[in-house]
């Protein structure tokens, strides 16, 4: 099951600052055409408002072919603008292709959507705290710094004499010495 994860949340998007599938990746999954998913939607558009399900904008397109490089020929299986589902738009998917595989597929999806937002919310959560430590390190360095500087104004208050007595030896000293 986690190759199948992987392989759904490689089709995962960042489009317009929202998570999005594309028709033809989500026409694969439901193993349906891609001319047939987007019949569907068409013909039931009351179920994909804005936020569910938008269509690439021309300069969205000529940008997601560029960023593949593909051919003219192939357009990375792109010749029209592609339909973006979000993870509400894939759960009205599955009411509108209507089917077992449909469903179960749009579960699967559904939990790699989730995976991924916890996974986001663990990564911030970790960030945070590392900035947490970063801003107690600063302050340790400040700390130490402050402690330098008493240190260096307490050795210049001190005096030491320019020349100390000798000392006196200790030990077993012979007499003919």
């Amino acid at each position: 099951m986690m190759v199948f994860d992987k392989i759904i949340a490689d089709k995962i998007y960042l489009i317009r600052g929202q998570k999005v599938m594309l028709d033809r990746d989500l026409a694969a999954l439901y193993g349906v055409e891609t001319k047939r998913l987007k019949e569907q939607v068409r013909r039931n558009i009351e179920r994909f408002p804005e936020q569910y399900m938008f269509e690439m904008n021309d300069l969205e397109f000529s940008d997601w072919r560029s960023h593949f490089a593909t051919s003219n020929e192939d357009r990375q299986g792109l010749r029209y603008a592609p339909f973006c589902f979000t993870e509400h738009g894939i759960l009205q998917l599955s009411n509108v292709l209507k089917g077992e595989k449909a469903i179960k597929v749009s579960f699967l999806i559904i939990d790699v959507f989730v995976k991924l937002r916890d996974t986001l919310a663990d990564q911030t959560e970790l960030w945070l705290q590392i900035e947490k430590i970063k801003g107690k390190l600063g302050n340790q360095d400040k700390n130490i710094e402050l402690i330098f500087q008493y240190l260096d104004e307490l050795s210049s208050k001190i005096i030491v004499p320019d020349k100390l007595s000798p000392r006196k030896g200790i030990g077993y000293k012979p007499e003919n010495l």
